[in-house]
């Protein structure tokens, strides 16, 4: 997507005479989302507003919640669009773990292509500004090769329905923000860990309090992640910068990391040193082959590395958090939910 100038202001020197932005967040009450809005809560440029599908979240007082329903291509957005300056688009239907519709295609694009539209298309209709796009990594594809990482630019090659459906999605938003001037940003986030993370991470973090060997000891891989303090930094940052408008942007730690220098962190990080055992990558794969886990194998043993030079040039951002501080903070809360 091609730059265009935005009237909002950078963070760096925000303008104390312009009134708040009045900020929409969907799926405010995700991993992503409720950590988006507690941020932009504690930030006075900002009035918020949670777009959540059904009551039960409490949010913090100063927040404005919206109940929606059900996404998809018919979800009435009028109402929560009312007086909003940007819309940050959290809310989605992600990969699933054990998938049981048939047809999760069709699945993946009534909620992550068809609501998405319609959200866009009500928010333009209402004089949105800013349409802020979280979508994925896998976008791009689903490995790199060594030394070779994605680039925002690089052609989509996505291969799963859910990174099918997200690359549809950003298709739409593009040529929406052609045919009406409201500005697009999308976001291709990585892996996102922190606190309250589930599923492969949680799962991860358990493994390894459980002292059980792992065969994981000599990958040497390099995949790219961000924490959640980082991801929900960019997307403020996002949110308000000039330079972010009808942008793709590729989210990441600025760190890559090897499967064995993970867990050996995280580890280090809940207080239990990992045991790791060094077998060959290649082994690995034959035996998950085997088995009919081609697709864990290839998480574990491959690379997948996202070039941010676009997002740290282009916007000045630099991820406030290292990754250590980062997988500290996954694994207190974690620690405090066992």
């Amino acid at each position: 997507m091609q730059h265009a100038e935005s009237p909002m202001t950078n963070s760096a020197s925000p303008n104390t005479n312009v009134r708040a932005a009045r900020v929409l967040v969907t799926g405010a009450s995700g991993f992503v989302g409720s950590a988006l809005v507690a941020r932009l809560v504690a930030d006075h440029r900002y009035r918020v507003r949670a777009a959540l599908r059904e009551a039960g979240p409490n949010l913090a007082g100063a927040v404005e919640p919206v109940l929606t329903g059900e996404l998809d291509a018919n979800t009435e957005w009028e109402p929560a669009l009312a007086d909003v300056d940007v819309v940050v688009h959290a809310a989605a239907r992600v990969h699933q773990l054990r998938e049981r519709e048939t047809e999760p295609l069709r699945a993946f694009r009534s909620v992550n292509v068809e609501a998405t539209l319609r959200l866009a298309h009500a928010a333009a209709a209402s004089g949105v500004r800013r349409f802020v796009f979280l979508s994925t990594i896998k976008v791009n594809g689903e490995s790199t090769p060594p030394g070779r990482p994605f680039r925002a630019d690089d052609p989509p090659a996505p291969r799963d329905a859910y990174a099918i459906s997200k690359r549809e999605a950003e298709d739409t938003l593009v040529a929406l923000a052609v045919a009406t001037g409201m500005e697009v940003v999308v976001i291709r986030a990585p892996l996102v860990y922190g606190p309250g993370v589930k599923a492969n991470f949680a799962s991860l973090m358990r493994l390894l309090r459980s002292g059980v060997p792992l065969p994981l000891g000599s990958i040497d891989n390099r995949r790219t992640l961000i924490g959640l303090d980082n991801l929900v930094d960019l997307i403020v940052t996002c949110i308000e910068h000039p330079a972010a408008a009808n942008q793709t942007f590729l989210a990441g730690d600025g760190e890559d990391l090897s499967t064995t220098d993970l867990l050996r962190r995280l580890g280090n990080a809940i207080g239990r040193p990992a045991r790791l055992i060094a077998v060959p990558a290649g082994w690995i794969e034959r035996i998950a082959r085997l088995f009919g886990q081609h697709a864990i194998a290839e998480r574990l043993c491959g690379s997948l590395q996202a070039d941010i030079g676009k997002t740290t040039t282009l916007l000045g951002w630099r991820p406030p958090i290292d990754v250590d501080t980062g997988l500290r903070r996954a694994a207190a809360l974690a620690q405090v939910q066992r």
